[in-house]
């Protein structure tokens, strides 16, 4: 099975900003990116099913694209970044941010997860759709899965995988 993974196009917020879970806006440019993304789906091929993530970057995607029925999965959602949501990464005052800097793999951040425990996540989203019948998967989502996608399927090490991050409106595409 050829799972494409499309991250969702940008977000209209500061930059440096740990927006994870919250659900934010899209920029202004969302049409314009949007077409791009949904050119780039369509070479792909026809597309026998589609997952989405709950948050409306992605849901706003998915039916820009021909989508709108997509399946929302919270496995697919962007890193919790629990108490620090919303700050900009230069205000957080946290004295943890030292220790998760030093190992986002392994350590959560305050109230939050670890880069691991989404990765476990969309493992456990991914081991599920192998069972499934389709050729080819449509999932729109966030940069943090697309990575971990591509840790899941060898691509990419986890020390790596950020190198990996596509832009917004990008695609990965894994097979499984």
């Amino acid at each position: 099975m050829e799972v494409i993974l499309i991250r969702h196009t940008a977000p209209d917020v500061p930059t440096g900003t740990c927006y994870g879970q919250t659900d934010v806006p899209l920029k202004a440019s969302f049409e314009e990116e949007a077409a791009v993304t949904r050119a780039a789906l369509e070479a792909c091929g026809p597309i026998d099913h589609a997952y989405t993530s709950p948050l409306s970057r992605c849901t706003r995607l998915a039916a820009f694209c021909g989508y709108a029925d997509a399946e929302r999965d919270p496995r697919i959602l962007e890193l919790n970044f629990g108490e620090w949501e919303m700050m900009l990464f230069d205000d957080i005052t946290d004295p943890h941010l030292q220790t998760w800097y030093a190992d986002h793999i392994n350590t959560p951040v305050t109230g939050g997860e670890s880069f691991m425990m989404q990765f476990l996540r969309v493992s456990n989203f991914l081991d599920e759709l192998k069972g499934k019948p389709w050729q080819r998967v449509a999932v729109f989502a966030h940069g943090g899965v697309l990575v971990s996608a591509q840790v899941y399927a060898g691509l990419v090490t986890p020390e790596a995988a950020f190198a990996a991050l596509p832009p917004f409106g990008g695609l990965v595409r894994i097979t499984l």
